[in-house]
């Protein structure tokens, strides 16, 4: 249970980094620390819960603290996390992110203001470098958001955004962009 060899959703991330990636991929770290406190959240409560959450919340601050990631617990992740280039890739607490999404150095994805809605990322959206998305925004299947954008609205499906504020370049022929 601790170490998540029954959890799809780890196996699925490891299948998205190199073989061995501990010390070549330090993002790995963040993301093992995230599933072990979704792990937790599904134990009832009980004295071996309470020391467990005490070691997830150190295990928290120290891969935050190592990696520049924050990732926590109550987001809901899909399986199929990568995180390319670890560092200053902040998630709020309540943001909903799909299964085999692709993250890059200084994404941010949070509300605008504070107790303002999250965004929702739908399955195999792909973030640029220092990437935010902001406020109750909804990326679409497939959305690839560019390096350095800042993305306010709704993203159709399929579709690619760059810019501040990001407008849509490209749409995915197939793709539906309703």
């Amino acid at each position: 249970m601790i170490f998540g060899r029954n959890d799809p959703d780890w196996q699925a991330d490891l299948r998205r980094y190199p073989p061995r990636p501990w010390f070549r991929e330090q993002s790995i770290w963040a993301v093992a620390v995230y599933r072990f406190g979704r792990r937790l959240e599904s134990r009832p409560a009980g004295m071996v819960r309470a020391v467990l959450d005490k070691w997830y919340w150190l295990l928290f601050r120290i891969a935050e603290t190592l990696t520049g990631i924050s990732l926590p617990r109550t987001c809901r992740i899909g399986p199929g996390l990568r995180i390319w280039h670890f560092g200053n890739i902040f998630l709020h607490k309540d943001v909903a992110l799909g299964s085999d999404c692709t993250l890059r150095q200084g994404v941010t994805i949070g509300n605008r203001i504070v107790g303002g809605p999250v965004p929702v990322i739908e399955d195999d959206v792909e973030f640029g470098a220092y990437a935010q998305v902001l406020g109750g925004v909804r990326i679409g299947r497939g959305a690839k958001i560019g390096a350095m954008s800042v993305v306010l609205s709704d993203v159709p499906p399929g579709a690619t955004v760059v810019g501040v504020p990001a407008k849509v370049i490209a749409v995915r022929p197939g793709d539906s962009a309703a």
